[in-house]
């Protein structure tokens, strides 16, 4: 086990397809199906299909475990989560046609001060066990949004690598602990700015006042526009193909997945990227989180193009330019 993915607020995720939402009307769903999830819970079963050993961790209701344990014991995961009194949550995710995905949250349990002991004494137990820790998703009542720096420095001072996927205030929070990555979407990055992140240049100097803040690497996602990557002087850009959106629930999770993998390997940032593209891509095109072959990962692998972004384009936001990166070679790694 070289990998420990932390979900602070999993649930067990009621997702709906439907050809379209008619708010106020009686729909008429296509398919469904209940699922434990939550972002970590996500990111583990995607290294698993990557053929990871993944360890998880967080907090997880006793009450309803049961689809959690089963998932566990079916993927092959190893089960670390702190069991405290009451029900998980249930999250419902209405996926549309066209890709939209509306999302109704609970809030989730409510974390006692013993239970954050825990989950503390623990993790510090698995930091013998691991080097690298993901750190995902919102966080439950009774947690402050200065938990996940506290979490974060921690296992900075054990010598750890953390992979930090948040939102909003504990995003923020999470920051000011300088994790190793970071990987906002435009909509995340710009609540982190304080206005609106759309442009190249934009992103950029956002990427400069992050990687400046202690911030080791900026993962940007853009969506079906694909995934720009700041970090150890180097940018690279990543466009994934087209592809036929079923469900855009799992992506980025995948997406975190794909980027642990490669740097928990030591892999070039190029190789890294291409791959982490490559599953979110294939996630967006199913309904389910991961897949059963990586094989299905070959074609897409194929047709992504890697571009390695010129300095003074990224980094000082003054001009455009770029140049290509050398063409892909499918690899066993790789795959």
């Amino acid at each position: 086990m070289n990998i420990v993915t932390i979900t602070l607020n999993p649930a067990l995720d009621l997702t709906a397809s439907l050809d379209q939402l008619q708010a106020g009307e009686v729909n008429l769903v296509r398919e469904a199906s209940l699922r434990a999830a939550g972002k970590g819970i996500n990111v583990a079963m995607v290294l698993k299909d990557l053929g990871r050993d993944v360890a998880l961790t967080g907090w997880l209701g006793a009450d309803n475990q049961h689809a959690f344990v089963d998932l566990f014991a079916q993927k092959g995961l190893e089960d670390h989560f702190v069991r405290v009194p009451g029900s998980t949550r249930i999250n419902v995710k209405v996926s549309e046609h066209s890709g939209r995905v509306t999302d109704l949250n609970l809030p989730g349990l409510d974390i006692a001060p013993e239970a954050i002991a825990a989950l503390d004494l623990l993790l510090d137990e698995l930091a013998e066990k691991a080097d690298w820790f993901v750190l995902a998703g919102s966080l439950p009542k009774g947690v402050e949004t200065a938990h996940v720096a506290h979490l974060i420095t921690a296992l900075k001072l054990r010598g750890k690598q953390v992979i930090f996927d948040c939102s909003g205030a504990a995003l923020s929070a999470g920051i000011s602990a300088g994790p190793t990555l970071i990987k906002p979407n435009l909509e995340e990055l710009s609540q982190w700015a304080g206005r609106p992140i759309r442009t190249l240049n934009e992103q950029a100097e956002c990427a400069r006042a992050l990687l400046a803040q202690g911030v080791s690497q900026v993962v940007i996602s853009n969506g079906a526009e694909g995934v720009i990557w700041f970090g150890d002087g180097e940018t690279w850009q990543a466009r994934p193909p087209r592809m036929q959106v079923v469900s855009t629930v799992g992506a980025g999770d995948s997406l975190v997945a794909g980027l642990a993998h490669g740097l928990s390997l030591g892999w070039p940032m190029a190789q890294t990227l291409r791959l982490a593209t490559a599953v979110s891509a294939l996630a967006v095109s199913q309904v389910a989180v991961g897949f059963a072959s990586q094989d299905e990962l070959t074609p897409i692998l194929e047709q992504i193009t890697i571009t390695q972004l010129d300095d003074e384009t990224a980094m000082d936001t003054r001009r455009a330019g770029a140049q290509d990166a050398t063409p892909y070679t499918p690899t066993g790694d790789a795959q």
